[in-house]
């Protein structure tokens, strides 16, 4: 259970926008930071900030304490089998991007295919297109169903032996659908191919388990899951990571450099070229404890009720299309719905007036918005530190916005 306090843990969340308490339901784009992160993050900068891993005096012993340690929290999180499986990055866009660099040069040739969604954000759709042109190979997108969920008959279909990669995320950010990624994996695997997964919208909140999971590599941000900016993570299978090449060159990442070529690093260091974001690896580990202490269970739960409570009063609004599964235990906490006649930053403009802050646009989904035949949306994102409350500030707000456009009247 989520306990009942645990707002007063984020202090941002404690003011007023345009004269209203604010409802902060933009959680899918970014979320925001409990004291106990921002307590580590001051605490590195006041007390331990040095360079990690070179150096042998005080403060770098500490520095690299910390963040190796917070490598080992990643490991425990995710229940990778070992630190040398958890690469640091900039987040999950940098993640996926070297995915497909350095995997691609491993597995495609020309004419091979690779596999993804419908409804995959850009940063899991444009590095597979640049990977298909730069290698000749096809990229062909799996389907969905009335309800927006992935098509599985689709996809058995098309994941068949000539598909080299299947990259899926594991949930959607507009339509909210948990995908099956153990049995994507399983009917990968089957043809041979390797199984990549976008991880940025489930990991900040449900259990993950890349071993159950199976996988081969898995990828996601911190800044979704309550940590800085600026660092994420690439899980990947230990025989797989041996296989790729780095992507970036430089210092840290090597072992030796010749005048004529260089030898790399021992993993995962062999992938993380320069001065790393080390508050920001510390201030993930801080996020991860943190979860940690409420549950990755009880995060679930919780939201899977939020979104039980406010899917129907939604559902009810004359005129209001909701893009998704219509069954909250199939939902994540993103709700991306569109009002007859508004356009969605009208919508988001008009919310943000009443204090509820939302996202509008295409959510970086254009090929999924086009497929839903919509150009953008409005969405609301839930995580555990809303409330019934803000929900039904959300409806309000929404019958007051109509009503304004109606008769110009808030």
């Amino acid at each position: 259970m989520i306990r009942h306090d645990i707002r007063k843990d984020f202090p941002i969340l404690f003011q007023e926008v345009n004269d209203e308490r604010l409802v902060y339901l933009d959680n899918a784009a970014t979320t925001q930071k409990p004291r106990q992160v921002l307590n580590a993050l001051l605490k590195y900068y006041e007390l331990d900030n040095a360079n990690v891993h070179r150096g042998v005096h005080t403060l770098a012993e500490r520095a690299t304490s910390e963040y190796e340690a917070s490598r080992e929290k990643v490991r425990r999180f995710i229940n990778a089998k070992e630190t040398a499986e958890v690469i640091f990055t900039r987040g999950t866009t940098t993640s996926l991007n070297w995915a497909a660099q350095s995997l691609g040069d491993v597995v495609i040739e020309k004419g091979d295919k690779i596999v993804i969604s419908q409804m995959e954000h850009h940063s899991n759709v444009v590095p597979w297109q640049e990977l298909a042109k730069r290698k000749e190979a096809e990229l062909i997108y799996i389907n969905l169903t009335a309800d927006g969920e992935l098509d599985m008959d689709d996809a058995t279909t098309k994941i068949q032996p000539g598909v080299k990669i299947v990259s899926i995320t594991h949930a959607s950010n507009v339509l909210g659908v948990i995908n099956p990624i153990k049995e994507l994996a399983d009917l990968a695997h089957d043809a041979g191919a390797v199984m990549v997964v976008d991880g940025a919208q489930s990991t900040p909140h449900m259990l993950v388990d890349v071993q159950t999971l199976d996988c081969d590599l898995y990828a996601f941000s911190g800044h979704k899951l309550c940590a800085p900016t600026g660092i994420g993570v690439l899980y990947g299978k230990r025989a797989w990571l041996e296989k790729m090449e780095p992507v970036e060159f430089g210092g840290e990442m090597i072992d030796f450099v010749y005048h004529d070529h260089s030898t790399w690093a021992e993993l995962p260091y062999k992938f993380e070229a320069g001065t790393p974001n080390i508050a920001g690896a510390i201030g993930l580990g801080a996020a991860i404890d943190y979860l940690n202490e409420l549950g990755m269970d009880n995060i679930h739960h919780y939201e899977q009720e939020l979104v039980k409570y406010v899917l129907p009063k939604m559902q009810a609004i004359d005129g209001l299309t909701i893009y998704g599964p219509k069954d909250a235990a199939k939902h994540t906490g993103v709700i991306a719905f569109n009002i007859d006649g508004l356009h969605p930053h009208d919508v988001s403009t008009a919310l943000d007036m009443e204090g509820v802050a939302v996202r509008a646009g295409h959510h970086c989904a254009q090929p999924l918005l086009s497929y839903l035949d919509v150009q953008s949306t409005a969405r609301a994102s839930f995580y555990f530190y809303n409330t019934k409350e803000d929900a039904d500030r959300l409806v309000e707000a929404i019958l007051a916005t109509k009503e304004f456009f109606s008769n110009g009247l808030i």
